[in-house]
């Protein structure tokens, strides 16, 4: 169930913008879709900073994975550069620059709708993901 919390300046996204890159971003993860949540949050100009000066083209992004931990280094550094691709066409046609880091919590640390997380690969697993809903298993 990641978390994409997205800072960005004002003005730097428009909705179309912002579809195509929660549409890269739902893609990255093979669960169900209605795991899979991005927020934007919008900074001015003299509320984010950078380098000790206002930042008004950077995007930075805050990734927590909960239900998602990687098996081993180099399957997280396979990932994070998948992640990197994803994210740059959006950024560098708009100019701007951006940096990510991702947070991992144990899948049994969280529920959705009141329902804990069914085994990976499981039938109620994939039930989720054909109803792209929570349910009873």
């Amino acid at each position: 169930m990641p978390l994409w919390t997205i800072y960005h300046p004002v003005a730097a996204f428009e909705a179309d913008h912002k579809q195509a890159l929660v549409k890269a971003i739902t893609r990255l993860y093979n669960f169900p879709a209605f795991y899979v949540g991005v927020v934007f949050i919008e900074q001015d100009r003299d509320s984010f900073y950078r380098r000790g000066e206002p930042a008004d083209n950077f995007v930075r992004i805050a990734v927590d994975h909960i239900n998602l931990t990687w098996k081993s280094p180099e399957e997280a550094s396979r990932r994070i550069k998948q992640f990197d691709e994803a994210l740059a066409p959006t950024m560098r046609d708009r100019g701007l620059l951006w940096g990510f880091h991702i947070d991992e919590t144990p899948r049994n640390h969280w529920l959705i709708e009141g329902f804990p997380p069914p085994p990976s690969g499981s039938e109620a697993e994939k039930r989720w993901i054909r109803e792209n809903r929570p349910s009873a298993y």
